[in-house]
């Protein structure tokens, strides 16, 4: 069993760096593959070769940090699914269940249509969908703090949230001029079509944070799967760690969203695709789906920049398009109920 979890691990991550090599050569512009590895090496190694500054521009500029993106954003949507899955016990809860997208969509209205920004600059928007991307998160635990929940009234009380959050949203677009109200559309899609370099750090540096602590609490994890009461008696406290490792899957979320928008699916699929080959133990689920969630995203971003280039789609709508009919022939396959047991 470790071979097989580990073989099927180590896979997807070659299948990555494939992707990740392929990815950066593909985009709206005439330059060659060798181009795009060389932009890359003289990046790295200041002067190796002779480009002309268009195309390093447009290499460093546009192309890598998109594909940086969709790799780290994948991975941390990935993670945050795999950990509300199993803390809540569904294999159909995310973060995005708990109300960060609506949250953060709600921020981004705000911001779009009305201007109205918790810090002003460059990055409002990103500020504002991040901030109120917390705020369902932020009720939905406290409330428990007060009140014992259970893991199905947290999952109902994020769903009530997001409907509050959808519903203001729609109203605001309707007092919203048409080209605001285009934009917080194509915000709510998801994209990483405005993805810039400096944008990488925000979202990596959670996101690898947080693994490391998810795999250090893997363990309590994996006890508090067969049952409360039993995780209590080995001497998990069960409340806390249910609680903290919410909030860790949220706040990684949250990082993404207020980047790239709400891209669905990635979070659903890659801990269910994964739980199939290496079942529900969370030392090789978490690192299964981080990189489930990466390669997701990447193959989904260069369909979406080549399926009728030079046109590039939003990939969130690639996400939904492919991802709906895939979840739904999972969910009639025999593996993932085989899988959601282990």
């Amino acid at each position: 069993m470790f071979a097989r979890r580990f073989a099927f691990i180590a896979i997807l991550f070659i299948f990555l760096i494939i992707l990740v090599g392929y990815s950066v050569t593909l985009g709206t512009s005439d330059l060659s593959s060798g181009d795009a590895y060389r932009a890359l090496i003289n990046s790295l190694f200041p002067g190796s070769f002779d480009l002309p500054e268009r195309t390093t521009r447009i290499v460093m500029n546009i192309r890598a940090p998109r594909v940086l993106m969709a790799v780290f954003a994948g991975a941390a949507l990935g993670l945050g699914g795999c950990i509300t899955q199993s803390i809540l016990k569904n294999p159909l809860a995310t973060p995005y269940t708990l109300g960060v997208s609506s949250g953060a969509g709600f921020g981004a209205a705000l911001a779009i249509l009305f201007g109205i920004v918790i810090i002003p600059g460059i990055g409002g928007v990103v500020i504002n969908a991040f901030v109120f991307s917390l705020i369902p998160v932020a009720v939905v635990v406290i409330t428990s703090q007060f009140r014992k929940m259970t893991p199905m009234t947290i999952i109902l009380c994020g769903v009530a949230m997001s409907y509050v959050f959808s519903a203001s949203n729609t109203i605001f677009q309707f007092f919203g001029e048409p080209n605001a109200v285009k934009s917080v559309v194509f915000w709510m899609v998801g994209d990483l079509n405005e993805i810039s370099l400096w944008n990488i750090p925000y979202v990596a540096i959670p996101m690898l944070t947080i693994f490391l602590i998810s795999m250090y609490l893997s363990k309590d994890m994996n006890l508090m799967r067969m049952g409360d009461d039993t995780a209590k008696a080995l001497g998990v406290r069960v409340e806390s760690i249910r609680v903290g490792s919410l909030l860790m899957a949220c706040v990684i979320t949250a990082f993404v969203v207020s980047f790239t928008g709400s891209i669905g699916f990635v979070c659903l699929l890659a801990p269910t695709i994964s739980r199939i080959f290496v079942g529900g133990e969370m030392q090789y689920l978490l690192p299964a789906s981080a990189v489930m969630g990466a390669c997701t995203l990447t193959l989904a971003d260069m369909v979406a920049k080549t399926i009728i280039a030079p046109i590039m789609l939003p990939v969130g709508a690639i996400t939904a398009l492919v991802g709906g009919p895939v979840l739904i022939l999972l969910l009639l396959s025999r593996g993932i109920s085989n899988g959601v047991r282990n």
